[in-house]
């Protein structure tokens, strides 16, 4: 295989999935992606020098197709002579990249996590991810400038909308989100949308089990380490912020404090343990910066331009998680050769179901570069294969004070 191979074949692999885009965004796609999926870094210099010494090309040439793959249109060069350009239109790509993720995807449950990061005091990022393997792959986002007040409703409920047609009808989606996110408006977005929220409140509020009278403190029904409760009934006893719905509550061992979350699915047919993969889209973020691409190095300054970098690194992100998910399923199937069974032992990669020692998206990119090193053919996206959910426990344990107040039935395990 030659060194250009590689890039060819990935160069294919995303117009495929993304066929709205013209041949020169593709070609600009592929580009940035893989240069980033090999380099570690989003670091325009970085990048363009790679391929330039890949590609035996101007290094300076290379740079400015990158950066102008950035801008928007009037910026490019020949605007200004009435030369007609065209910029990329990152809200048109969410829909393609989830679709990507959807038809690698063994199973019909699928969660998506909604969480805002911060670049210094440049920009706040909110995100809607896919979270698989411990990290999240984002699908969605809104770029927007730093310390500036700003509610993020209409943002978070554009994204939710844009990526509903991506997801069959059929499946179980569930939408996790921090307290901090949480609002009745988004709660009934989600529902709306025929998902299923799944969102964490603060625990000074109240809740009426249905059928009872009276409100309880969220700590009155679970104030202890090891507690978990929940049932059906109305959270908030203001009007306006009322929302009827389940409510699991869990203390697990060794936490500072409880979980409450809300949810529309059936007391019987959740549990709040389902909640602990909303922290996997942090563990995105963390690859995006320090743990993968170096975003956190970027010296831009505009949204709209980041906000295509951002998609450049969605789909290096993607392609990592997706070959080391691979490569932690069938080593010998995904990679042939003894290099892999030596890259393996090497980074002390945890069998499948036990905890993992590595990333999935670094494990993804040491496949890659083997492969690459011994000519061999390029490894692309083939599936995710997500945890299965937490069971649901057989026995809901109250709080001794109210276990006659909150009569309780004890419930069959019934699968997510």
């Amino acid at each position: 295989m030659s060194r250009q191979d590689g890039l060819c074949v990935w160069a294919e692999t995303v117009s495929t999935h993304l066929p709205h885009l013209s041949k020169p965004q593709a070609m600009g796609l592929a580009l940035w992606s893989y240069g980033i999926a090999l380099t570690r870094s989003c670091g325009r210099t970085t990048v363009a020098t790679f391929l330039g010494l890949l590609l035996s090309c101007k290094v300076s040439s290379m740079d400015h197709r990158l950066r102008e793959w950035c801008y928007e249109a009037s910026a490019k060069a020949g605007s200004k002579r009435g030369i007609k350009r065209q910029a990329l239109e990152v809200t048109t790509c969410f829909v393609p990249l989830l679709r990507w993720i959807v038809r690698l995807w063994h199973g019909t449950s699928l969660a998506l996590a909604i969480d805002a990061t911060s670049l210094s005091d440049r920009f706040t990022v909110l995100c809607v991810s896919v979270v698989v393997g411990s990290t999240g792959i984002p699908v969605a986002w809104t770029i927007l400038p730093a310390n500036r007040k700003h509610a993020w409703r209409r943002e978070w409920l554009r994204m939710l909308r844009l990526l509903r047609p991506a997801l069959p009808p059929d499946w179980t989606v569930l939408v996790l989100a921090d307290r901090g996110l949480y609002a009745p408006w988004l709660f009934r977005r989600v529902v709306r949308l025929g998902w299923h929220p799944f969102l964490r409140i603060n625990q000074a509020a109240k809740f009426r089990p249905a059928g009872h009278a009276r409100w309880y403190w969220l700590r009155e029904l679970c104030g202890q380490g090891g507690q978990r409760w929940r049932g059906a009934g109305t959270a908030f006893i203001t009007k306006e912020s009322q929302v009827r719905c389940t409510l699991v509550a869990w203390w697990g061992e060794g936490y500072k404090e409880p979980w409450f979350i809300l949810t529309d699915l059936a007391p019987d047919g959740c549990d709040a343990a389902w909640y602990r993969v909303r922290t996997w889209c942090e563990q995105g973020f963390k690859v995006y910066k320090r743990g993968g691409w170096q975003w956190q190095q970027t010296r831009m300054t505009d949204p709209e331009r980041a906000a295509r970098l951002w998609l450049a690194l969605a789909v290096a992100t993607l392609w990592m998680v997706s070959v080391g998910t691979e490569l932690e399923l069938a080593p010998q199937a995904a990679l042939a050769g003894p290099e892999v069974t030596a890259l393996l032992s090497a980074a002390g990669m945890a069998p499948t179901g036990t905890a993992r020692r590595i990333r999935l998206a670094r494990l993804g990119w040491l496949g890659v570069l083997v492969q690459l090193i011994t000519a061999q053919p390029l490894p692309l996206p083939q599936r995710f294969n997500p945890e299965p959910w937490p069971e649901i426990p057989q026995r809901l344990e109250l709080p001794i004070p109210h276990q006659e107040a909150l009569a309780y039935v004890p419930i069959e395990k019934t699968a997510p």
